[in-house]
């Protein structure tokens, strides 16, 4: 309930609380126009990486540890796991992106101190820290109010983008399947998602969300990953969307 009294403060206005705000500056600075969200699925490639130089990218968690491979950059960059942060910790706090998209239960976890380009995101759990059998999330288009946990960081920067004012989002590397042989990242960095059993079944049932509201409000999301399970999205090859003009 506490959480809930301090958002409906801020929200109404009632609280200002300075890390949100700087959030309503993003509302629809890219309005109309396309991007694509690079997930750091196994299927991932530097070459796909080197495709994407000249369009807006968000991208996510050790994407980073491919940087001396490339001179590729996204545009925007996002993480909501504080373990992960902390294995990353100094490759994020180095990274030179247009922003950087910060949870805040990391920030109430670590002693983080944002910088002029980090973005604290207000970041909703729902039942996901706690065993259950039933998934479940929502999906927010103002993230001033609230981010959803949709068992992935990729499902928060869905939530970003649409706010941003994308309306034709392209995912790369949500290859939605953690395999046996625990090759489960694009680059490995030494964390092991402690759910990756059901992680990938408990992503396609919130991507599932995320295309109800797509087809609700006008968005288009194409999964634009080589291979994978993730089916809820029309597939398109990343070539095919690069050609392919706003």
């Amino acid at each position: 309930m506490h959480f809930n009294l301090k958002k409906f403060l801020r929200v109404h206005r009632f609280y200002k609380n300075d890390s949100y705000e700087k959030l309503k500056k993003l509302k629809n600075k890219h309005i109309g126009e396309r991007c694509f969200i690079v997930a750091t699925g196994p299927s991932l490639t530097i070459l796909d990486l080197e495709k994407l130089k000249n369009e807006i990218t968000f991208s996510m968690n050790s994407i980073l540890l491919a940087f001396d491979e490339t001179d590729w950059r996204p545009t925007y960059y996002g993480i909501q796991d504080e373990n992960v942060y902390r294995c990353l910790k100094k490759e994020i706090e180095q990274l030179n992106v247009e922003c950087k998209f910060i949870s805040d239960t990391i920030l109430k976890k670590l002693d983080i101190q944002l910088s002029t380009n980090d973005y604290s995101f207000p970041l909703n759990m729902l039942n996901h820290t706690i065993p259950h059998k039933k998934y479940h999330t929502k999906f927010s288009n103002d993230i001033f109010s609230v981010v959803y946990d949709g068992y992935t960081i990729t499902y928060a920067l869905l939530q970003i983008a649409v706010y941003m004012g994308f309306r034709e989002i392209y995912l790369l590397g949500t290859d939605c399947h953690y395999s046996s042989n625990m090759k489960h990242h694009f680059k490995d960095y030494g964390h092991v998602d402690p759910t990756f059993a059901s992680a990938g079944e408990m992503m396609i049932s919130a991507y599932q969300e995320a295309k109800r509201y797509a087809d609700n409000n006008k968005v288009k999301i194409f999964n634009a990953t080589r291979g994978g399970e993730l089916e809820v999205f029309d597939r398109i090859d990343l070539d095919i969307a690069l050609a392919t003009n706003n």
